[in-house]
This record gives structure tokens, C-alpha cells and sequence, in this order.
């Protein structure tokens, strides 16, 4: 049964702040009468678009950090698995309080003393820390583990498995549910100058920075239900499935995940669409106005093809994220789904189907209180290359 609260404590953290705490306390009071919380403070964050954490006081001076995921009009009933993935060898946080029942999805954990890798990445290219070593090496070995949990939980699983698969809330649910509708369906998309029918934008072809791309947004949205549908046999592995950079903490001992919404068995790729994308080519999406500000973007439409010209590019450590991911867990697990059989052709466009739901359907493009027009313009034009572009 969903809860309402926790979908508008998560939009009202960022303009009332306070409201958002009031409704907040009164919420966990009612979720954990024994805990005897007296307050709560909200860390309203750019890596937040559909979540918030922060921290608890108890009445005997303890302080816990929480975190929740909220997801509106979810198909998925349970959410959160940390057992099984500490049981795998993850180096998962494990909460000390949870309530996963959906609408009620909420974990509390010891106090962590330790920036998220999403705080570190953004430092580092702020000139704010100097330890792009450390990370570097952090997040190779993150990496060269993952691969071997993935070795390890490799196996096949039938299409009813398959289908019950939380991280499919992610991908396909969003895509052929009501998120998809309710942003663009029938609406007008607002461009830099005038505005374009969704329906109409779908049907354009499209010129990225002198590149020609072969298939139309509408082609590859229809391609996406198909290759993402649930219900149907696959690989599968075990995943936190969620695991962007504000999911994963940078500490003494290494990187450790915590948040695992969406953990459990589910496709490899699937796994990997969304560190891949957020972490390497959504800047633009958590930091808006401030990419907007350095953006250089120029576009036209001849009614048949947009041409857009952007000079948007990932920065070093950026860069580092997706050369670890890609030389240290994407290639090996490709190759080895490859020699068991799997079909290239079908391997792509699965992932090329996630990478494009991430840039689509985590936040409304549209929207325009949130993105510029130039940045809702990037998005797509993002959508559309990580669509078409090979997996290489």
C-alpha cells in the first residue's frame, strides 16, 4: 500500500525543508514506536531525485543515518535485500532498523562516517580534494570483486524469476507504466526556441555533434519494451542494482554499498546500466544550472532530422569510473555471457535499452522548473546515443 508522506517529504526537502522534517518525524514515530526518535534532519542533496536520507536522534542522545527510496506507482511490492547480497561477498552496510514493506520502504544505520563516492567525485573535479589516486584505486578493486560475484552467481533463471526481479521497477515498469506517460505522452516539449509535440519529437531523426544516428527516439523507445520485457528466461546474477555513486561509500577500507532498493538475481547488464550512465554522463542531471552555465549547445530542426551541437564530455575522474567499469567487470562478463551462448546482437540491445531509461525516465526531461530547455534537449540527444552508439 503506497504512502504518500515519503513521496512528498522527497520533493519538499529542497523548498521547506522544515515541513519536510515535521512530516518526517511524525512518519518514523508511527514506523518504529520503540526507537524513541525526538528529531530528524533531512541532507537535501543533488545526488537525491529519488530518495533522501539524513539523520536521527534518539532520546538517549544516539544518532542513526537513514535512507529511503522512493518509488510512486511501483509494480514491485518488496524492495531491499541487503542479506543477500553481504551473503554473496558484497561489502554491504547492513541497517540496524528496516521496514520494507513498499510505500513504507525505509533503512536506519549506525552513523557513517564516510562521504559517499558521488561527494568525492564532485570535490575532486572542484578542485576540493587531491585524491584521485586513492579513489582510482578504490574503485578499481571494487570493480575486479564485482566481477567475481558475478562469476560466482552466474546462472540462468526462468521467465517467472525473472519477472519478480525488483530492479525491473527501474527499467521496464517505468518505461511501459504510467512514469513514461505522465512525463511526455501527449504533452509539448519545451526546446531552446518554441516547443515540439512529443509525439511529433519522436518521429525525428537525429544529428549529435556531426554523428548521424539510424534510428528515431520513438524506434528505440518501442525497441526498449521489447528487450527489457520481464517475462522472459535470462542470465542473472546477484546485484545491488542500484548502485550509482551516492549508493557507495568511500572508506578506509574501500568502497562499501549500502541502499540496496533494488537488490537481488537479475540480468548483468542490467546491474551495470546504472553506475555506468549516472556515474559517467549525468552530471548535467544531479548539477543543472551549473552545467547549464559552461554548456555550449546549438540545434536546429528541419522538421524531418534535429541537429544538435554540444560540447557536454565527461571530466577525468568521470572517465576513470567508466574505464574501470567497462575494462574490469563489462567486457570480462560480456565475453562469458557471449560463451555461454547469449546472442550479441540481443546482449546490446538489452543494455543499450537500460542506458536509455536512465536518462529518460529517472527525472522528466520536461520538466521545466528543474532543466533548461538546453539541458532537456541534451538529455535526449543522450538518450539517443547511448541507444545507438555500439558497446564497445
Amino acid at each position: 500500500m503506497n504512502d504518500l508522506r515519503l513521496q512528498r517529504i522527497q520533493s519538499l526537502q529542497f523548498t521547506d525543508k522544515a515541513a519536510a522534517e515535521r512530516l518526517l518525524l511524525s512518519f518514523v514515530r508511527e514506523l518504529f514506536p520503540r526507537l524513541a526518535v525526538i528529531s530528524v534532519e533531512l541532507r537535501p542533496q543533488a545526488v537525491s531525485l529519488n530518495s533522501f536520507n539524513g539523520y536521527l536522534t534518539l532520546a538517549d542522545g544516539r544518532r542513526l543515518f537513514f535512507k529511503t527510496h522512493v518509488e510512486p506507482n511501483s509494480v514491485i511490492g518488496e524492495y531491499y535485500n541487503a542479506q543477500a547480497l553481504a551473503e554473496v561477498g558484497y561489502p554491504v552496510i547492513a541497517p540496524l532498523y528496516a521496514s520494507t514493506e513498499y510505500g513504507k520502504q525505509f533503512l536506519i544505520y549506525d552513523l557513517i562516517n564516510a562521504p559517499s563516492v558521488f561527494e568525492v567525485a564532485y570535490a575532486l573535479e572542484h578542485g576540493e580534494r587531491r585524491d584521485l589516486g586513492a579513489l582510482t584505486a578504490a574503485q578499481q578493486a571494487a570493480d575486479s570483486q564485482l566481477l567475481e560475484i558475478y562469476r560466482a552467481t552466474l546462472r540462468p533463471i526462468t521467465a517467472p524469476e525473472n519477472a519478480e526481479a525488483p530492479i525491473h521497477q527501474l527499467f521496464y515498469h517505468r518505461l511501459a507504466g504510467k512514469r513514461y506517460a505522465d512525463f511526455y505522452c501527449h504533452k509539448p516539449f519545451e526546446l531552446p526556441q518554441g516547443c515540439l509535440e512529443w509525439e511529433e519529437l519522436l518521429k525525428r531523426r537525429w544529428i549529435i555533434n556531426g554523428k548521424a544516428y539510424p534510428h528515431t527516439l520513438g524506434a528505440l523507445i518501442e525497441r526498449a519494451k521489447r528487450a527489457l520485457e520481464p517475462e522472459q528466461p535470462a542470465w542473472s546474477i546477484v546485484g545491488h542494482g542500484d548502485a550509482h555513486n551516492g549508493n557507495v561509500f568511500f572508506t578506509a577500507a574501500g568502497l562499501q554499498y549500502f541502499d540496496p532498493a533494488f537488490g537481488g538475481r537479475h540480468h548483468p547488464l542490467l546491474d551495470l546500466a546504472k553506475p555506468l550512465f549516472h556515474n559517467v554522463s549525468a552530471t548535467w542531471m544531479y548539477h543543472p544550472r551549473e552545467v547549464a552555465a559552461q554548456l555550449h549547445l546549438s540545434y536546429s530542426d528541419d522538421g524531418e532530422t534535429i541537429r544538435v551541437q554540444h560540447n557536454y564530455a565527461p571530466s577525468p575522474v568521470r572517465q576513470m569510473f567508466r574505464q574501470s567499469k567497462v575494462e574490469r567487470v563489462l567486457r570480462p562478463i560480456w565475453s562469458e555471457l557471449v560463451r555461454r551462448g547469449e546472442s550479441p546482437e540481443l546482449l546490446t540491445g538489452l543494455f543499450q535499452s537500460a542506458l536509455l531509461c536512465c536518462p529518460l525516465l529517472t527525472l522528466n526531461l520536461a520538466d521545466r522548473e528543474r532543466f533548461p530547455a538546453e539541458i532537456g534537449l541534451l538529455g535526449l540527444a543522450l538518450c539517443v546515443a547511448v541507444g545507438c552508439e555500439p558497446i564497445s
